[in-house]
């Protein structure tokens, strides 16, 4: 009983999607609350090369979160959507407090890696409930909440790290303690949250049939043999691995790569950041949000990936002048706002099936932030070894691979219905499970 009156009340609508949509302001925050105070931790620390690869790698932004995707993917369909929102967010309180009272590196490297799989727990079935929820013909814009929200964390946090930024590491402290603080207030409201009705009824489903003696089954036999969901794959891996290579590994090295190749102060190169964010914000809000419903998503997705290939070009060829750096920022900034990680969110949580909607999403996520987690490891050692110009020539292949994948490949989902979409794609998935299996003899 004492569980229950601990809950917020009522939490529907809106209100409950910016309470789901927080979790991305919390992987965001985290993420860039570690970016920039990471050159603060490396000289308080003595942390080497290595050590700077190690905490990128194992963070919220790279393996650490790939490891709770695939943990809360499975769970969040088995068990629910609201048992992850019941849990997760304690787990991270418990993370970020360790990185705030760290005073040496195992304590800062142990609560990097529970940080990271908290959010990579959460993240997935965020999408997953918001979709799952939004009206059919609003569901760009509340899915864009949570890119919405991505970008906010962002914004603030690199603005507090400005204002913090004379208290030196005690400054770095008191950010991560503000996303505690933001956690706590999310975890309350999410606790007066409503099971997601499409599961519900995907659950009550699959008793009748398991009543009828219906054999279950493999979900993840069927993420991979199923002809629509091999070629969703294709296109999610495709857009959102590719894009996260240089995205991930810019979230957490930018500030770095302001200092160390463009000679900025800490200060200097936070406060470029919020003025990045603040654009991505903007675009997220007035373009995703209001536009993603009414007009074509091949063509956003189209802008915001040749935005974001001219912002690379600008930085990787142009001497870091203020001129080129203010270009750079506002055209990534505005790239990002209607880029590859709103349409990833929309699009994975629209194509397949609710039985393994968040399992799918858990495993994707897995595989592109452990593919960030290799680069981010190894784009330190690239830059000192072959410069910076040669490793933004490598992130400026990345952008144009996932450009033409989206390109090629963007679903045509607007104003439907999840269970349309369902149908149009699968059909009766036994039959469908049937028929690949005698077209594989």
């Amino acid at each position: 009983m004492a569980n229950k009156r601990f809950a917020a009340k009522n939490v529907t609508g809106w209100k409950a999607t910016v309470a789901v949509a927080m979790a991305n302001y919390i992987e965001a925050g985290s993420i860039i609350a570690a970016a920039s105070s990471l050159t603060l931790w490396q000289a308080y620390l003595n942390i080497e090369s290595m050590g700077v690869g190690l905490l990128s790698a194992l963070s919220a932004n790279a393996l650490g979160a790939a490891i709770g995707a695939i943990i809360g993917g499975p769970l969040t369909d088995k068990y629910g959507r609201k048992f992850i929102f019941s849990y997760d967010l304690l787990v991270y309180m418990v993370g970020v407090a360790l990185i705030a009272a760290s005073v040496n590196f195992p304590m800062l490297l142990i609560g990097t890696i529970i940080t990271g799989i908290a959010v990579g727990v959460g993240v997935p079935v965020s999408w997953t409930y918001i979709a799952e929820e939004a009206p059919e013909n609003k569901r760009a814009a509340r899915v864009g909440t949570a890119q919405l929200a991505w970008s906010i964390g962002p914004m603030i946090t690199f603005a507090l790290a400005v204002l913090v930024a004379p208290l030196g590491l005690l400054g770095s402290r008191i950010i991560f303690l503000h996303l505690l603080v933001i956690a706590f207030v999310a975890w309350y409201i999410r606790r007066g949250l409503d099971e997601s009705k499409i599961w519900e009824k995907q659950k009550e489903q699959e008793k009748r049939e398991l009543a009828q003696g219906k054999i279950q089954k493999s979900s993840l036999k069927e993420l991979f043999t199923l002809k629509p969901n091999r070629q969703a794959l294709f296109l999610l891996f495709g857009i959102y691995l590719f894009w996260n290579l240089t995205a991930g590994a810019m979230g957490y090295f930018m500030p770095y790569i302001y200092e160390n190749v463009g000679g900025l102060s800490t200060l200097q190169a936070n406060l470029l950041q919020a003025f990045l964010w603040m654009f991505t914000v903007l675009t997220t809000y007035f373009v995703f949000m209001k536009l993603g419903d009414k007009y074509s998503r091949k063509l956003l997705f189209g802008i915001g990936a040749g935005m974001g290939i001219v912002a690379w070009v600008i930085l990787t060829f142009m001497p870091m002048t203020w001129p080129t750096l203010i270009a750079f920022v506002v055209l990534w900034g505005c790239a990002a706002g209607i880029g590859a990680q709103a349409f990833y969110a929309l699009w994975t949580s629209e194509v397949f099936p609710t039985r393994y909607r968040a399992s799918a999403q858990g495993i994707m996520y897995f595989f592109v932030r452990t593919g960030i987690a290799i680069w981010s490891f190894v784009l330190p050692s690239l830059m000192m070894t072959l410069g910076f110009k040669v490793a933004g020539i490598v992130m400026i292949i990345f952008l144009i691979i996932h450009m033409v994948i989206g390109l090629a490949m963007a679903p045509n989902t607007k104003g439907k219905s999840l269970e349309r979409i369902e149908r149009e794609r699968y059909g009766d998935l036994s039959d469908m499970e049937s028929e690949e299996i005698s077209q594989s003899k």
